[in-house]
């Protein structure tokens, strides 16, 4: 699969793959820059669009074989582009079009060559996950052999074989994602895992608890809490810009990790590995791949690697949040940790715009917890991906008892996802919005606004910072 990009074909240095790729008969599928990279290096035309296309397209099917079985007439697809294929190569076909893109999908079956210019891996093309799998099964003759009982084995014999008779540390904080790494690594290699669950100061109500729980449910022989709220805190003072924060909340992680690791090893033996439950969101969204390619955030998981002189342990990294899911539910884990929406694991910093206090945490904490019982009350928790409160770097004038008030302004978010990579804001009802903001209004104290936030991924992200 030669996937999407923001290069031009025709820009110096825009990537390539080897020529001898197209004439070796495997099976080859080119998304959006693939798409137009296909042609161009098999003599067909690139250039510029007349109108560019960025969201919802209607795709018309001109072929329903092979790559396009099952699809309607017209399909809903996510356009992202400028550049557009003008002129296929000799021997290749159209096989669907956009009114704004005559060649948006196009084909040579006796070279098993295929292309299209929408992206079928987000949500939003309603029928790409089939596009994919027609390609997988249909195209390249695949069979659909795996699934995620297999997948937890092998993961636990990969963990035995990269840890062999090692130690693991493995920072933990009661999410999906590390509770299933942990709960793999352990199956693995028993009591050789330490986990820590680290108190930052930055978590919401209850929180801590709620993971010291767990793990306690968890039967870990090795489970670690250490209380560094004050560190974190004093290192997140003055700083606005929300990758410093990142990076600060990093960098103490860091700190933390390898000085407990250092009283553990002292007690225990040398540890060697660093267990992760980094999933491919994260490589996807920390990784520059290339000179065009672009870091959206950095995540805590990798920078930890880049400071810590230990070897990397993350059975899930291939993984999506719902196949992480998923993998919790073959594991046994209790539904309200496989069902817990994500959170970041710079926690709240990054949902309180601007410095960090122990007030606006305060604050925020309050009306996020709000908006979750409110979600929870109209049985919407479980159909959204996520739902929590942001607190604005900025102050509105607003009448309270008949009184003058200059108070923050609190954003609400709730989407709709399959994967994060792509979202949907969620349509919440009237009543349950009236009533999050009613009572965030007159409980918080220091808040007299509410907004809603209806922006999609792309192009905003989930998360404010």
């Amino acid at each position: 699969i030669l996937s999407g990009g923001p290069s031009s074909v025709y820009e110096d240095g825009a990537p390539r793959c080897g020529p001898r790729l197209l004439r070796s008969g495997l099976p080859i599928l080119g998304i959006c820059y693939g798409h137009q990279l296909i042609a161009h290096m098999l003599g067909g035309a690139v250039r510029p669009g007349k109108v560019r296309e960025y969201g919802r397209a209607t795709l018309k099917v001109d072929d329903k074989e092979d790559l396009f079985a099952g699809l309607r007439d017209d399909e809903t697809v996510w356009m992202s582009h400028w550049d557009q294929v003008v002129a296929l190569p000799d021997g290749f076909e159209t096989i669907g079009h956009t009114d704004a893109c005559p060649i948006a999908a196009y084909r040579c079956r006796g070279r098993k060559i295929y292309a299209i210019q929408f992206h079928p891996e987000v949500r939003h093309t309603v029928r790409g996950l089939l596009v994919l799998r027609n390609f997988v099964y249909n195209v390249c003759g695949c069979r659909p052999t795996w699934t995620m009982a297999n997948f937890a084995q092998e993961a636990i014999r990969g963990v035995r074989d990269r840890v062999g008779d090692g130690r693991v540390l493995m920072a933990v904080s009661g999410g999906v994602d590390s509770t299933v790494a942990a709960t793999l690594i352990h199956r693995a290699i028993g009591d050789r895992l330490h986990c820590v669950f680290i108190d930052n100061g930055l978590l919401r109500e209850g929180e801590a608890d709620e993971a010291r729980r767990l793990f306690a449910d968890l039967n870990l022989e090795h489970f670690h809490s250490v209380d560094a709220g004050d560190l974190f805190l004093s290192r997140l003072k003055g700083v606005v810009d929300p990758e410093e924060k990142r990076r600060a909340i990093a960098f103490s992680f860091a700190d933390v990790l390898e000085r407990k690791a250092q009283e553990l090893a002292a007690e225990y033996g040398d540890i060697e590995f660093l267990g992760q439950g980094t999933t491919y969101p994260d490589r996807i969204e920390t990784a520059m791949t290339s000179a065009v390619s672009a870091k959206i955030k950095s995540h805590h998981n990798v920078i930890l690697l880049k400071r810590l002189r230990l070897r990397p342990v993350e059975p899930i990294a291939s993984l999506f949040k719902d196949e992480v899911r998923r993998l919790g539910k073959e594991l046994g884990l209790p539904d309200d940790v496989i069902h817990k929406h994500p959170f970041p694991g710079p926690a709240l910093a990054v949902r309180v715009l601007g410095e960090v206090t122990k007030r606006k945490l305060a604050i925020l904490r309050k009306a996020d917890g709000i908006v979750e019982e409110e979600i929870r009350r109209a049985g919407l928790y479980r159909g959204l991906w996520q739902a929590f409160a942001i607190l604005l770097p900025i102050k509105s004038v607003g009448v309270m008892g008949d009184l003058r008030t200059y108070d923050h302004v609190v954003a609400i978010r709730a989407v709709r996802s399959m994967d994060a990579m792509t979202a949907d804001w969620a349509k919440l009802p009237y009543q349950v919005l009236q009533r999050i903001s009613s009572r965030i209004i007159n409980e918080v104290e220091g808040v007299n606004r509410v907004v809603y936030d209806i922006s999609s991924k792309p192009p905003s992200t989930i998360e404010w910072e």
